[in-house]
């Protein structure tokens, strides 16, 4: 006679059984899945090791390549600004490091630095646009004219320039000096801009900015700044505006410049004045500029050359 004691011994068994089966098979998939991922491991390990040699290799080649720049730079450039002026015009995001190199090969070049004018945060402030269009229209020199667009970064480049270049025709300032001083102080006093020592007109002007903007706005403040910079170019002989590495991104000053045909075509622009190559093209763009010719430098996917042609 089967009696309940036996069934529920033989319903036991089946599911011990059933359990050392399931560890049992466990155990041996969960071997060969450890096993594998330990190869995986392995191999990334060997991967991530690569790259890394890699990565050190080419900023040992960058490293060399900028030291070299650095040395040779000063003969390259040697001369090619003989006794002509440049304006400074920076951005708050703009390196101090970039600025003393540039502003040492510029002298180099034989061109007189006549001063900076920095450019705050406030300025490229978009809730602060109005405020900088009223005071642009206030503060415009006797004779002078604004351009028709109403954009914030335009209007600022309209009054700006002709205080802080010469004529391009004459050579002869293009505002009284004591109305450029008024407006230049009018500027500060807003908090739109600083004023760096004595600043008189120059033949040409450097717009000297960051890398890729950041932060609320970015688009707006970028357009600002490449606005602003375009319509200075219009003003005197020629100006660049040079920016760091990803200044050429779509929302980089240099990128916004690159993407407007009407601006790229009168404005220079180098997308990598944190070396000491884009700190050399910088001057040659310059020299560029006082030809009458323009371009987009660097080694951005939208620079046109790594460096200015020689003049045919």
């Amino acid at each position: 006679m089967i009696t309940l004691r036996y069934h529920v011994v033989s319903i036991a068994s089946v599911f011990l059984a059933l359990a050392l089966g399931v560890v049992l098979g466990s155990s041996a998939v969960g071997g060969r899945l450890l096993s594998g991922l330990a190869g995986d491991r392995d191999a990334l390990g060997r991967q991530v090791a690569d790259l890394e040699a890699e990565r050190n290799a080419l900023n040992a080649q960058l490293d060399a390549a900028d030291r070299f720049g650095t040395a040779v730079g000063p003969a390259a450039v040697r001369g090619l600004l003989d006794k002509r002026t440049v304006v400074l015009v920076s951005t708050v995001d703009a390196s101090p490091s970039d600025r003393d190199a540039l502003v040492g090969l510029v002298r180099t070049a034989g061109a007189t630095v006549t001063g900076e004018l920095q450019l705050t945060d406030t300025f490229t402030d978009p809730d602060k646009a109005d405020q900088l269009r009223q005071l642009v229209t206030r503060l415009l020199p006797a004779g002078a004219r604004l351009p028709t667009a109403s954009d914030p970064g335009t209007l600022a480049g309209g009054l700006v320039g002709p205080l802080v270049l010469l004529n391009k025709d004459n050579n002869q300032p293009q505002a009284k000096p004591e109305e450029a001083a008024a407006a230049l102080r009018a500027l500060a006093d807003g908090g739109f801009a600083k004023i760096a020592g004595d600043l008189r007109p120059a033949q040409l002007a450097v717009v000297l900015t960051g890398g890729r903007t950041s932060g609320d706005a970015a688009g707006d403040r970028a357009a600002t700044v490449a606005r602003f910079a375009t319509q200075l170019d219009r003003s005197g002989a020629g100006a660049v505006l040079a920016g760091r590495s990803g200044s050429a991104d779509g929302v980089g000053p240099v990128g916004v410049v690159r993407a407007d045909t009407a601006a790229s075509s009168v404005l220079s622009s180098v997308d990598n004045v944190d070396t000491a190559a884009g700190r050399v093209v910088a001057v040659l763009a310059l020299r560029q500029e006082l030809e009458g010719r323009s371009g987009r430098y660097g080694t951005a996917g939208n620079a046109q050359g790594p460096a200015p042609e020689p003049a045919g």
